[in-house]
């Protein structure tokens, strides 16, 4: 949520920068709206003005023994209308709340202009070999023909459950775990996350913190609780590990000597994937469940940048390890997501592709969650303010899944098991059908 004081400040000057993003704020409605709020707020202090006089003049009346009830007729009068103003300007504030629940972040002056992924700046390259991935020295396949004789199985997804899922099976199954683990131990074990357990379904409050909720609703997977306890409450399976960890600080204030706090979990994640028909439909690219390592830093807002750069390097660490080629792609204003304030892309090459595609986003969203959710700091100063929140892939564990797939598939069909991989595989190097 942006800073209110801030668009009340110069309203014209964050339309502009919202534009950059392609989006079109409407100025009208929110000066109607604090139109509104100006006058209840005037009549307000107008009528206390006045009830304050007349208490006095009470005092004053009675000392002389003069008659009052006229006067303390007035001044009940006035606490009804106060009362009522009250009520009134809850009603407008809380229409000034859900506007703003709508409004996307302010992009940071360092992030290009642009109107999609063509205006993105590639910031550096990596592959094993140096600066760009060499060819296989045989045709690649992609990621579902070199993966079905391994254990790979849509049919038996779309049987079960419909299309976007996949089963995996034996040595498949065990590689997809294993590149979890491996990740989990890399973050935790060197990067100083503390590794954390959540809940796969929370409620409105949590998404709403997060900056899903209301504007993302058609892309979640809702379910209603059922029974005696909470009858009737929205819940919704998570659409990633960002959710429940960035909200555990929601309704806080935490001392600043405790920061940074980094969080990590390897969760499930749940997308409808709704507006995306038609794109991805084959494989494992775009799917409705899929697992994530997710990582959270909730920071001092003097240290969120640095801490940004930070995080995409320990996105990077991963790749590096597998031997996987990778860009990293600072993203345009127009081209980021809603609560991000900037955000890198790290692109993993998919050789059957001879593209580039997102493995892991990493953003900061400087003070626009912590502020839905009312997370702060207090300083040593006794201080309190806004904290700052970033998160990002650490990684997908499907979309990397993919990656080793075509990267190490060889000529007779097999996968090589990438040397990070081979201790969480029980040894196995090569995985055949």
């Amino acid at each position: 949520m942006l800073d209110i004081a801030q668009l009340r400040k110069d309203p014209e000057a964050v339309a502009a920068r919202l534009a950059s993003r392609g989006y079109t704020l409407d100025l009208g409605a929110f000066r109607t709206l604090e139109s509104a709020r100006k006058a209840l707020q005037t009549r307000a202090e107008a009528l206390q003005a006045r009830r304050n006089a007349l208490s006095k003049s009470i005092g004053q009346l009675k000392s002389r023994g003069e008659d009052t009830s006229a006067v303390m007729a007035e001044v009940a009068g006035l606490g009804d209308e106060l009362k009522a103003a009250a009520e009134e300007n809850e009603t407008v504030q809380a229409k000034l709340h859900d506007w703003l629940l709508q409004v996307p972040n302010l992009p940071h002056e360092s992030v290009p202009a642009g109107h999609d992924e063509r205006h993105n700046r590639e910031v550096r390259r990596w592959s094993p070999q140096g600066r760009d991935p060499e060819p296989l020295g045989f045709a690649p396949r992609d990621h579902v023909d070199v993966g079905a004789p391994l254990g790979l199985d849509f049919e038996t997804a779309a049987k079960l459950s419909g299309a976007r899922f996949v089963v995996m099976k034996g040595a498949m199954a065990r590689l997809h775990r294993a590149i979890a683990q491996f990740m989990l131990d890399v973050q935790t074990g060197e990067h100083g996350y503390t590794e954390c357990y959540t809940p796969y379904i929370v409620n409105r409050d949590s998404l709403r913190g997060t900056g899903q909720l209301p504007k993302f609703e058609q892309d979640l997977f809702a379910a209603k609780k059922g029974g005696q306890e909470g009858e009737g409450e929205s819940l919704y399976l998570i659409p990633t590990s960002e959710v429940p960890l960035t909200n555990f600080v929601r309704d806080q204030i935490v001392a600043a000597s405790g920061l940074p706090i980094r969080l990590t979990a390897h969760t499930p994640c749940f997308r409808s994937e709704a507006g995306a028909y038609g794109r991805d439909t084959r494989g494992m690219i775009r799917q409705h469940q899929f697992d994530k390592v997710e990582m959270v830093q909730i920071v001092h807002p003097d240290h969120s940048y640095e801490a940004l750069e930070q995080m995409v390097g320990h996105a990077e660490a991963i790749l590096r390890r597998l031997g996987l080629a990778y860009r990293v792609v600072l993203l345009c204003t127009g081209d980021m997501g809603f609560g991000a304030a900037k955000t890198y892309d790290l692109e993993v090459w998919l050789p059957a592709q001879e593209a580039y595609r997102e493995i892991s986003s990493v953003s900061n969203c400087e003070a626009f969650q912590a502020r839905r959710m009312q997370a702060r700091f207090r300083g040593a100063d006794g201080r309190i303010g806004l904290l700052h929140t970033l998160n990002g892939s650490g990684l997908a564990v499907g979309r990397t899944l993919v990656a080793v797939l075509e990267n190490h598939q060889q000529p007779d069909g097999s996968v090589r098991v990438p040397d990070a991989l081979v201790p969480y595989m029980g040894g196995l190097r090569r995985i055949t059908a």
